[in-house]
């Protein structure tokens, strides 16, 4: 019996954007090399060229709708960079307090809309069955309604700092739109004291559901979903996880240190590599130089998102989250973890750290002050900023001409860099679920699982290099055979 050549997974599910799974197969029917495609293009940065500067914070967030506030926030420090300004203290706790609430949001949608019912309703469960529906009827509707109750919290959050549910529009180069008021604090504060016991929740639900299940606890630690190459996150001046500032910092595969830099030397230390059969770049660490899709000793990619957070920082700066982080790494056997599968818990160590820091954030006595705006007076020329997105590290790097014009506009988000992991993880996984040319409708979706663990956002991150969107046809005789291509 022939065996197929080809596999593909078109389209992939429960995710942000679109892309497709390309799977070679050898003459055996196993697997010489899959792919995550991404065939999609949106060109923001080429738009962007001719605009002022300071709209950069309200056009950029359009890019999603899923993580528009990373993508405020990103561009906002990238303006504040511009203009060489530091804004007061108390717009920086504001803009962390507010952040701190699309954590959440963002967090609470992925594990329990997304990547939950994989292993709550569970992979080889009929898909009608592997959505938010069917986690609801796993879990029962009481908690359902936790999850869609907390997730609101979250959503008012952002719109009474942002101004706007989903595309905010709070920040300013220098600062913050509007001061809190006490009556907001005080009902943030409420709602904060219910998040911190919904995400104890969540890690129950995670712990009873998932880690009492002993074959998901082996599928986790599985070579099939493990990754070995570098971790990034941003850490504070304790090298514990923050999601709005701090610095950069790289661990090697073994854990130790690689790089800590300021988000104004990101291009110093990452630069991007371009293969023809995606809409999406690689970055690479230069200290390496690029080596190709490669884990191990001579690996140049960098693991983002929770658990490359979580590998990189030190710890977390709140106690319930870091006793979560503690639990996670002694179940997973150390530091830095390698389990691609254990992003999934990771995010819920950080919704826990989050809702804590939302609560300290909404108590401090800094948060309700007027002094929200440090006025720009410099001439602009370039800038860069930096946030946590709640996929990973978001970049932002805006070039403009005296008047504040922009001129170039280069976004690495968290996508772009995890994009490297996320195709060695389903190479791997591939790999060890297709064997003699057989494929089930399971085997497809725990090869889907292996990108879906990075809650991937391609259409933050798509692109190509002169910013257009190439037209390829192809001519074939009545033989069916190819006569040429034609391309423009």
């Amino acid at each position: 019996m022939a065996v197929c050549t080809r596999v593909s997974i078109d389209p992939i599910t429960r995710l942000e954007g679109h892309g497709k799974i390309e799977v070679f197969l050898n003459a055996e029917g196993n697997v010489e090399q899959a792919y995550l495609q991404i065939p999609e293009l949106r060109g923001f940065e080429k738009f962007c060229e001719g605009r002022p500067a300071e709209e950069m914070a309200r056009i950029t967030p359009r890019i999603c709708g899923v993580c528009p506030e990373s993508h405020h926030m990103a561009s906002t420090k990238a303006l504040d960079a511009l203009w060489q300004v530091d804004p007061p203290r108390p717009a920086k706790k504001l803009r962390e307090l507010f952040y701190c609430a699309h954590i959440i949001h963002s967090h609470t949608a992925h594990f329990y809309a997304l990547a939950g019912p994989d292993f709550v309703v569970g992979p080889g469960a009929p898909k009608e069955e592997r959505n938010i529906l069917g986690l609801i009827a796993k879990v029962g509707l009481a908690t359902g309604q936790e999850v869609i109750k907390h997730r609101s919290y979250a959503q008012k959050i952002q719109a009474m700092i942002g101004g706007k549910a989903t595309h905010p529009v709070c920040g300013l180069p220098g600062g913050m739109s509007k001061p809190l008021s006490e009556e907001e604090r005080q009902e943030i504060e409420s709602m904060a004291f219910s998040l911190i016991d919904y995400a104890g929740m969540s890690l129950q639900i995670f712990r009873d559901l998932v880690l009492a299940n002993k074959q998901y606890v082996e599928l986790i630690l599985s070579d099939t979903y493990s990754l070995d190459i570098y971790s990034m996150g941003m850490v504070d001046e304790n090298n514990h996880v923050n999601f709005y500032d701090g610095m950069m910092r790289v661990v090697d595969p073994q854990g130790k240190e690689f790089l800590k830099f300021h988000p104004s030397e990101y291009n110093q230390h990452f630069a991007e590599h371009v293969e023809p059969w995606s809409y999406l770049k690689f970055p690479y660490l230069r200290k390496v130089g690029w080596k190709g899709l490669k884990e191990g000793p001579e690996t140049c990619l960098v693991r983002v998102a929770p658990l490359g957070r979580l590998n990189a920082a030190e710890g977390m700066a709140t106690p319930r989250a870091q006793a979560a982080y503690e639990e996670l790494f002694s179940t997973l056997g150390g530091k830095p973890a390698k389990a691609t599968l254990a992003h999934h818990w990771a995010r819920l160590v950080e919704l826990m750290f989050a809702a804590e820091r939302l609560l300290e954030l909404a108590q401090d006595e800094e948060i309700t002050s007027p002094d929200i705006r440090t006025i720009p007076t410099a001439t602009p020329k370039e800038g860069i900023g930096m946030v946590e997105a709640p996929r990973g590290s978001l970049m932002h790097h805006y070039v403009t001409d005296e008047r504040g014009i922009i001129k170039k506009v280069n976004l690495v988000v968290a996508t772009g860099h995890n994009y490297g992991a996320m195709n060695l993880s389903v190479d791997k996984a591939a790999k060890g679920l297709i064997k003699n040319g057989e494929l089930n409708e399971q085997a497809k979706n725990m090869i889907e699982m292996a990108f879906r663990a990075y809650d991937p956002c391609f259409a933050c991150a798509t692109h190509t290099l002169n910013g257009k969107l190439p037209l390829l046809i192809r001519v074939y005789d009545h033989r069916g055979e190819k006569i040429m291509d034609l391309e423009w």
